[in-house]
Formats: structure tokens, sequence, C-alpha cells
């Protein structure tokens, strides 16, 4: 789950990482009054969760709380790279000497954590790796030693910080893994690290993405930052249903048992659309459960997508039978009633899939068409997803 900024500064505040007091908010009217509680200069920051918010005039400074309720006029509603401002961040302007990067992430080659340190901070981290590479380091990180001070001030050499604020610099990046670890983050990034005239390091901006397999972990935080506002309806109510959900842009509802045979499907059914200009719209796997409720939820799901006209089922009968899942179909679509009013092509096999074929034909749903194999149950949905 990626976090907005704001969000990143308050898991830094968490861990005692320094940074620039602020506060959100949500009108132009909080910004000013957010402006005048601070008494200084302020930063006016677009929250959306995206990069180039700079450039594209999302981040202003104000000299006082009435420049602050402009800029923020001005801000909210600005469209950043397709992301639509809604919340702003008004922080304490800070003075800058220099500015610097790095960032904690997880290095999923090598099975390793990875380090990222340059002195050429304040731009974006390609742009440095391109233009001028060996000013950003990339340090390798044994998970089981982790990153002590002294191993942070290692870091900020290798990223060619002034030696004067090493020590410093090395305090801040250590607790920023703090924050890596104990957060269950795949990515910490701070740019800029900023140095200010006094030489202190303070993480004026902060970009953090936490695992969602750590969620069970971490269920205040998850709720408390979670985004709603920004999550496709269809995916939330998914996850209401505990369902691995990822909505697409086509037209084929896929439903699958196991993500290597969905992601399979997703392949032969965008394969069998082309011919008639449809695509699959969207990731589901069951797991290994295939009950009547949990088709049933799946179905609902991919049926209150507008842009779906056929589903797709395509399930290998191994721990949960297909005659299991024969019957989840059919109760699944006792279940929904007039909710199902579009076509399905299921495909089964396995685990006893004669039993389960002949539940299906039993039924004789005026909705399902059996398909013999994967390509024959995709080109027929494709069809009639055309139609």
């Amino acid at each position: 789950m990626d976090l907005f900024e704001y969000q990143a500064k308050a898991l830094f505040g968490k861990h005692d990482v320094p940074t620039t007091p602020g506060r959100v908010a949500d009108t132009a009217e909080e910004a000013e009054k957010i402006a005048a509680e601070i008494g200084k200069p302020v930063v006016v920051k677009a929250q959306v969760k995206v990069g180039g918010r700079g450039k594209a005039g999302g981040v202003k400074l104000a000299d006082d709380p009435a420049e602050a309720k402009k800029h923020a006029e001005d801000i909210l509603g600005l469209d950043i790279k397709g992301h639509v401002v809604k919340r702003l961040l008004v922080a304490e302007a800070s003075d800058i000497a220099e500015e610097y990067y790095i960032s904690f992430l997880l290095d999923r080659a090598n099975r390793n954590y990875l380090a990222m340190c340059s002195v050429e901070g304040g731009v974006e981290i390609e742009q440095v790796a391109e233009e001028t590479p060996d000013r950003l380091a990339r340090i390798n990180i044994d998970p089981t030693v982790g990153v002590d001070e002294a191993k942070a001030r290692e870091i900020a050499a290798a990223g060619h910080l002034p030696e004067e604020v090493l020590d410093a610099a090395a305090v801040t990046i250590a607790k920023l893994y703090e924050v890596f670890i104990a957060e269950d983050a795949t990515l910490v990034e701070v740019n800029p690290l900023v140095r200010t005239p006094d030489d202190q390091i303070l993480a004026l901006d902060g970009k953090v993405t936490l695992d969602e397999n750590a969620e069970f972990r971490h269920k205040e935080s998850f709720e408390d930052f979670s985004d709603a506002g920004t999550t496709d309806p269809l995916e939330l109510k998914a996850k209401e249903n505990d369902l691995n959900y990822v909505k697409l842009d086509g037209q084929v509802g896929i439903i699958g048992n196991g993500a290597g045979l969905v992601m399979s499907t997703l392949d032969v059914v965008a394969y069998a659309g082309e011919q008639y200009g449809v695509g699959p719209a969207n990731f589901l796997d069951i797991g290994g459960g295939a009950s009547a409720e949990v088709m049933a939820n799946g179905l609902d799901v991919i049926l209150g997508d507008e842009q779906v006209k056929s589903v797709f089922v395509n399930v290998f009968g191994g721990i949960t039978a297909c005659d299991a899942v024969a019957n989840g179909i059919v109760k699944a679509l006792e279940i929904l009633g007039d909710e199902a009013n579009k076509p399905l092509v299921v495909r089964l096999d396995g685990n006893n899939v004669e039993e389960g074929r002949k539940i299906l034909a039993d039924a004789n749903h005026p909705l399902v068409t059996l398909a013999e194999n994967m390509d024959s149950g995709a080109d027929k949905a494709a069809e009639l997803a055309s139609k």
C-alpha cells in the first residue's frame, strides 16, 4: 500500500525521524488556519501518490496565511499525472543548504535489502542514475545484520555526502531503516533529505510503501492509512469479502482458483480477445475454497463491473473437487438471482471433473455454457463479450 506524504511523515514521527511540523488540510480555509498556527513561512504541498508534484505546480511556498490560502485554492483540484488533488499538507518551510537522496527497498532479484544514497537530491532519482550514476550509491544490506549508525554513516559516505554532516546523516538514515523494518515496508524513500544551514538533517519529504502481506501485524496503520477515495469500489468490495481481485480495463470477467491459473487465463483471454476487440476485465483468484458463498461473492463483484459483458470461470479441481465447484456455481446463481445477468463460460478440469460437468449440465442454467478446455472457453467468452 502506497502512502501519501503526510502518512509517511506520521510514521517518521513515530520513529523519531527529524522532519518539519505540519498538518493536513482539505480546504483552502483550513490551509490558511494551519499556516496561521504555524506562524512562519510554510510550504503547501499536494497530496497525491505520484512524483513530479513540484513541476506540475503542486508545491508552493507561502510567506503568510493569506498566500497559503491562495496557493491552496490553486492546488486543490489540480490534475497531476491523472491524480486529482483533494488534500494538502501545510508544513513549516525549512531553510535548505543542500539536498540529498536516501532510500531503503527490497532487492527482490538478490533476495536482499538495498540502500540507495546520493548527494544529488531534490530531482528524480532516475535522472541521477542516468546522468551521474557515480553519484548514486547502491549498498546491499544484510537483513540479519541491519543498519546501525556505523553502517548508516558508511551509506552516507558512499553517497558522497559531505564529511561534516556524516554523523548527523547517519542518525537520520538509521532511523529511516528502523521505519523500513518496524513497519514492514517495501520502500522508504526521502527526496529530498535536506541539510539546513546549521547542519541539521531533515526528512523534508517521504514516500513509503507498506507490504500488504504484513497487514495482520499492522491493522491499525492499514485502517488509518487506507484511502477509500482513490481505491476502486469493486476492489474495496472484493477486499471486504477476502477476495484476491484486481480490476482491469477489459470486458471478460475472470474467475479462477490459484494465482498461476488466473494469470494464464488472463493471457489466453487476451489472445482470444484480439479477434473480437475485447480483453480481460479483472484478476480474481478464489483460492482453494470455491464454496457457493465464495463463488457468489466473486460473481457479485465481477457482475458489478459495468464494463464486463461475459464471465469466464476457469477452475482446476484439486483439494476442492470439481463437483463442489459446480455446486458452488449453481447455488451462487440462485443466491444472486436477477443480479446474475451476463453469460458465464465454465471450464472445469481435474478432480471429479465428470461429476462437476454433469451437475452444471443438469442445472441447465440459461446463462451457463460449458467449455471443454481453456482455449475454447476463452474464445467463447470473448465472442460472447463482443456481442
